[in-house]
């Protein structure tokens, strides 16, 4: 290993100082005797040469390998402000390597960040796109299955019913939509909707494909005791009780459908809302809206058909059907034989000309009539089984 040292000659002493690192030596020249005064000197040479040592060892100034340097007062200066100037560099280089480094992490940490949003947006749309093509194959399913059965339509003396086939459905309204609609109207009155439930049916069943029209009433010997409000043969019977309608379908071999039967033909297995579907369109129905405050003639909305192809079971008139007024959950018999009695209210279903709110005309709304009381605004349509 090679080792440090400094030389300082002292001529007046007679001396040589040899300054390592770890000692100090001391050569005397021949030149003057060992007097006091040079023993004075000697020792004075002596304390000089530690001092330096110390000075130099501390700041790092002793040269390397075996040079030997002769270091004056403003030479050390010098050599001291150049090392403090390097350490200064040093520093300053190490501050900005620190920066630059803290600002790529940065860097690297947005795009990241930038990285999973992108991801998550993309996937997000994926899943859209997914659903929205898993639902255009559904509902292209039903449609096919729905233009399928449409076209099962037959003649019974003269009046065209539809097949709705066997089948299940639910039944009712979600209890969600139920809250929504009470807080909307500050009623209680749609809990009369609820509990939604599943409805099945074993065997298809006809149903008319529009309300009983004018014509047919007179045609086939209905009977009731107060004249329609609206004249026109197409345009559908009004004022009617409920034991006219139950006689009329009688005479046909037929009768009045069940509630569920009703709102099974109006709304199908896939539960719409609408007959049409699960959108308000003004144009599909007869309501007050487009009505010029009276019945129109029947099967005219084409648009408006139900997924069996029924017409007008929304708007134009409310309808009859054979039901009891019971709570969905009842254990009673909804279709209990109750004869002539006047006071055992009865259903109406699908809403009329009259009605100005869309939640009116849903499928899924029910309301309640004594079966004696007749309206400008209430008819109906039979069924008969298949």
């Amino acid at each position: 290993m090679k080792r440090r040292f400094v030389v300082c000659k002292l001529p007046r002493a007679g001396l040589v100082l040899n300054l390592s690192e770890s000692r100090i030596e001391v050569t005397r020249t021949p030149t003057y005797g060992g007097t006091m005064n040079q023993k004075r000197t000697l020792f004075l040479a002596l304390l000089t040469g530690v001092v330096m040592l110390s000075l130099l060892t501390s700041v790092g100034l002793l040269a390397s390998g075996s040079q030997r340097v002769q270091l004056n007062p403003t030479e050390q200066q010098q050599t001291i402000d150049a090392v403090v100037q390097q350490r200064i560099q040093q520093t300053a280089q190490a501050q900005q390597q620190i920066a630059l480094t803290r600002t790529v992490e940065a860097a690297f940490s947005r795009a990241l960040t930038a990285t999973a949003g992108f991801e998550a947006t993309v996937n997000a749309q994926i899943n859209t796109a997914l659903t929205a093509t898993q639902q255009a194959g559904i509902q292209a399913t039903q449609q096919a299955l729905m233009s399928s059965v449409v076209a099962v339509a037959q003649e019974f003396d003269g009046v065209t019913m539809v097949l709705v086939p066997a089948g299940c459905f639910m039944m009712g309204t979600p209890d969600d939509e139920i809250a929504r609609l009470n807080t909307e109207y500050g009623t209680d009155w749609f809990l009369n909707e609820s509990p939604q439930h599943e409805v099945c049916f074993d065997q298809p069943f006809w149903i008319d494909q529009t309300e009983v029209t004018q014509a047919d009433f007179e045609r086939l010997g209905g009977v009731k005791a107060n004249a329609n409000y609206f004249d026109g043969d197409q345009r559908p019977v009004e004022q009617i009780t409920w034991f006219e309608a139950r006689d009329f379908c009688a005479l046909r071999g037929a009768r009045l459908p069940t509630e569920s039967e009703w709102e099974y033909a109006a709304r199908g297995p896939d539960n719409r809302v609408y007959p049409w579907g699960n959108t308000w369109k003004e144009n599909n129905t007869v309501w007050s809206g487009n009505s010029d405050r009276q019945t129109a003639p029947v099967g005219n909305l084409i648009a408006g058909a139900s997924w069996v192809g029924a017409l007008d079971m929304s708007g134009n008139v409310w309808e009859w059907v054979s039901s009891l007024v019971l709570p969905y959950d009842s254990t009673e018999d909804r279709e209990a034989e109750t004869g002539n009695r006047t006071y055992v209210l009865r259903v109406l279903r699908g809403g009329s000309w009259n009605d100005g709110g869309t939640d009116s005309l849903r499928a899924g709304n029910r309301v309640r009539l004594n079966p004696v009381s007749r309206y400008l605004s209430v008819g109906f349509r039979c069924a008969r089984s298949s």
